[in-house]
Order: C-alpha cells, then structure tokens, then sequence
C-alpha cells in the first residue's frame, strides 16, 4: 500500500510526485484544485514520501506518524481563522528554518496558504526565496492565483482535478468497506469530494442536512415561503457549525487548562492564573474567528448543492444525457423543476447561487445574503 492510494483520479499528479522524489527535487511546491480535489492529501502523500525511507510505503511508522500529524519532522499548519497574519508567519518561517531531526527533510505542509494576508504573504516569501538548505515548502491553495505572483513563481505547481465518482467510490469501497452502490450515489452527490462523500454515506446527520438544502428550490415558490427557506437554510448551516467548533473547543480550553495547572497549588499559581487568562483570552478570540469560518464555509457548501441541484435541472432542460446528474436520487423533482420553467430561468437561478456565495465572502450577512437568493429563486 503507498501513500498515494487514497489519492482518487489523480495518475497524471501522482506519477509527477513519486517522479520528483529522485529526479526533480524542488524545495517550494504549491497544490491547487478546486474542493474536493484532495490536495491537502496529495501534499501530506508527498510530505510522508519525503520522510519515508521507503518512498511512501504507507506501512511504517514515519509514515503512520505523518498521516496522524505527529512527526518530528512536519510542521503541520491549518489556518483556523479567516485570515492568517504576519506574526504567525514570521513564527512559521523560524520553525521552518530549523534543520531535520532524522531524516533528509525537514517538511512545512501549509494548508489553505490563500488565507494569508498581503503582509503574512511577505514574510512567506523571503522564506520561500531563501529556504532553508533541507526544508521544503508544500503549499495548499484552491488557485496558483490565489497567492501573490511572487510565490507562485517560486513554487512547483501541482494541479488536481475534481476526480471521477467512480475513483471516489473505488476509495470508499477500500477504504471503508462501504456497498460500491452507495459509494456511488454518494460520490456523485458530493461532486467528487471525498471526504464529503464519506460523510454522506456514514454520517445520517450529514444526509440529512443534505436533504434539507435540496428542499430549498421546491420551497421558494413565493416571498413567504422563500423567506422561510432562507431562515431554514441559515438554520442547519449554523447547526452543523455549532457542533464541528464544539467538537473542538472545550478539548482545546482542557488542554489549556492543564498546561497551566489549574486547580494546583504553591508558589507561583497565582502568576500562572494570570497568565493563563490572558492565554484563555487569546485563544476564545481563534475559536470565535474558527467558528465564523465554519460557518462561512458550511453555507458555501449548501450553496454549492444548489448550484449543482440547478445544474442537473439545465442538463435535462437541454436534453443533455451524457452528463452524469449530481442528483440522480432525485430525478421526479428535477424533471419538475425543469418542466415548469426554461433554460433562461435556471442560468439566471445558477446565477443567484454564484451571487450569494460572492457577497458572503465580501462579509454580507448570511441571513440577508440568503434571503437574496431565495427571493431570487422565487421569482425565476
């Protein structure tokens, strides 16, 4: 087994890769695809491969370490934010300068680096341009453009495709010993996602929001009722936030506490409480910042079945069979949808799906921003 297994649809990526490992060696790599591609699993594939004595075997325990995020040698960074700024980079790069416990490489897996911001992209690329004799850089982002010109320039860029339903559904199959089937419904329905795919398949809550968001378009039929599907869509976008931020939080305010040694007594407590405080302060305003991203990020998604339930309604109205539908589970309401209205009136409602994600990121309102669209989508 080799760590590139998991990586669905991506040959062409993989053979480039493994490649690189003895012939082209590069110290800035920059991953893009669009969500679901998997190229934050395509650069930790990578970063194990370069820690592996074997390559990437996906067996041993450099291997396992990676995969868990606990090697010695992976600088592991996840923006949890909506931004990441300056200071945290500049710590960054000082780790990152630091020389390989073990093996060849010292490796710095920078997730989502879109989320720097103009200075934190500074302080990236004087680091980039001057890396360290045995670090090497991989950097996530959704575009090459994304990143300023300078650090894209820099960096060996490594494009990934959305993947075919039928490779997610392979990966579900061996991976999880899920029915091909089911895999298959719910790689279509996921867009390619792999993760998101699993989460369908064996998270009931997750279907069931799914659900939810696919009533929206037989559910704004006036204001009224649009309106009322704005509120409801907000609704399960803030619930499934709730619960992923509170998964986190507490086990991150435990871990707080302890290294702080609350509750301990003798000297020296009543300076570490103060300090703890501070710390606790400091941490509450990333968690908040995390869950505003959740959130953002959950309704994105919401928005994004939209587009695609829409998609589907397009494809029938055009008589397009060869195009595999998203929503194929539900073919009765698509054909409804596409014979009461026209091709016209879909593109505009696609439209009003790309709209609303647009003024989400420009920090609109959810609940007004929502509304938009609904209204929108009533009126056709």
């Amino acid at each position: 087994m080799s760590v590139f297994d998991e990586l669905a649809g991506q040959e062409a990526v993989v053979a480039q890769l493994q490649s690189a490992l003895d012939h082209a060696m590069t110290h800035a790599w920059l991953f893009t695809g669009p969500p679901g591609s998997g190229r934050s699993v395509a650069a930790r594939a990578f970063a194990a491969a370069l820690l592996c004595e074997y390559g990437g075997c996906g067996e041993c325990s450099s291997c396992r370490q990676v995969r868990a995020g606990t090697h010695a040698d992976l600088l592991l960074v996840r923006p949890e934010g909506l931004s990441y700024g300056v200071k945290q980079t500049r710590d960054l790069v000082l780790k990152a300068a630091g020389a390989p416990s073990g093996g060849r490489w010292h490796v710095v897996l920078f997730e989502d680096a879109d989320r720097c911001t103009e200075a934190a992209a500074n302080a990236l690329l004087k680091a980039i341009e001057e890396p360290a004799p045995r670090t090497v850089w991989l950097l996530c982002s959704p575009s090459a453009e994304d990143l300023v010109t300078t650090i894209r320039s820099r960096c060996r860029v490594m494009t990934l495709r959305v993947p075919p339903s039928s490779a997610v559904a392979s990966v579900l199959v061996a991976r999880d010993g899920i029915d091909y089937d089911r895999a298959l419904a719910a790689a279509r329905a996921a867009q390619g996602h792999v993760g998101r795919a699993r989460r369908l398949v064996l998270d009931p809550a997750a279907a069931a929001r799914r659900e939810a968001v696919l009533r929206v378009p037989l559910q704004s039929t006036s204001l009224g009722p649009a309106l009322a599907a704005a509120a409801a869509l907000v609704k399960t976008a803030e619930d499934e936030a709730k619960t992923v931020t509170e998964q986190l939080d507490e086990p991150e305010r435990e871990a707080m506490r302890q290294a702080f040694g609350e509750g301990a007594t003798g000297k020296g407590v009543a300076k570490a409480m103060r300090g703890m405080a501070g710390a606790m302060k400091d941490l509450e305003d990333r968690q908040k910042s995390r869950a505003t991203r959740v959130k953002r990020d959950t309704l994105d998604g919401a928005l994004l079945d939209l587009a695609a339930y829409y998609r589907d309604v397009l494809m029938l109205q055009l008589g397009v069979d060869e195009i595999e539908l998203a929503n194929g589970d539900r073919l009765d309401d698509l054909r409804r949808l596409a014979s009461a209205s026209t091709p016209e009136a879909t593109l505009r409602r696609i439209q009003a799906v790309l709209r609303c994600r647009e003024r989400l990121t420009l920090n609109v309102a959810p609940l007004l921003a929502v509304e938009e669209l609904t209204v929108s989508l009533a009126q056709g």
